[in-house]
């Protein structure tokens, strides 16, 4: 069956087309581009491994994750993604939800930076930190399908985003040594994954 990639991509609630609204005016296309594939990518592993997902929840914390290393929203000296996971919890309160699910929002966007997030703590934190794992860093491509992957970075294309991204997490790493963007910038997994989909891309055949 054909992947209806429309359908996949259309957010779930009316809030969560307000939070897509908010990424599209706060974002470079291409950041744009890896919030919504970093959804698909979430909705489509989550049946595989029997996850449930709040699908409202999971979209508003996927589209407003980076907002934190946008200039409009980087905080000098709190890590990205709990800038991000401020914003996103005042995007929520704003949005009409309780103190208790806005609170949601914060807690799926920083816990996307961690190493690893147990499903059974948090659902929703589990697959967008496994979600943006594949499209940052090229990681664990053989859990979704081929024409999956290809389908959807055909519909919402890569653009200069593994370049791009490379260059904020650096910036973000000089002024914040300890925190989990200098990780990353350390391990250079940005820019590896940048040549991971590269590579699939060109000979999606070979899946690490």
């Amino acid at each position: 069956m054909t992947l209806d990639v429309d359908a996949l991509l259309a957010p779930p609630s009316p809030v969560a087309a307000r939070a897509l609204n908010v990424v599209r005016a706060w974002s470079s296309p291409a950041l744009v581009n890896h919030c919504l594939r970093s959804w698909a990518w979430a909705s489509l592993l989550a049946p595989t491994i029997e996850l449930e997902p709040d699908r409202e929840l999971l979209f508003v914390a996927t589209m407003l994750h980076d907002l934190g290393v946008t200039p409009s929203f980087d905080a000098h000296a709190v890590p990205f993604e709990d800038a991000g996971g401020a914003v996103g919890s005042v995007f929520a309160l704003g949005a009409g939800w309780d103190a208790a699910r806005a609170r949601r929002v914060g807690e799926v966007i920083e816990r996307h930076m961690w190493t690893s997030v147990d499903p059974a703590l948090d659902v929703e934190g589990h697959l967008l930190e496994v979600a943006t794992s594949l499209d940052v860093s090229g990681a664990g491509f053989a859990r979704w399908k081929t024409s999956d992957l290809l389908a959807v970075t055909a519909a919402v294309p890569r653009l200069d985003f593994s370049e791009a991204f490379d260059g904020l997490i650096h910036e973000q790493a000089g002024r914040k040594p300890s925190s989990s963007a200098a990780r990353l910038d350390g391990s250079g997994n940005v820019a590896a994954g940048g040549s991971r989909w590269t590579s699939f891309l060109d000979n999606p055949d070979i899946v690490e």
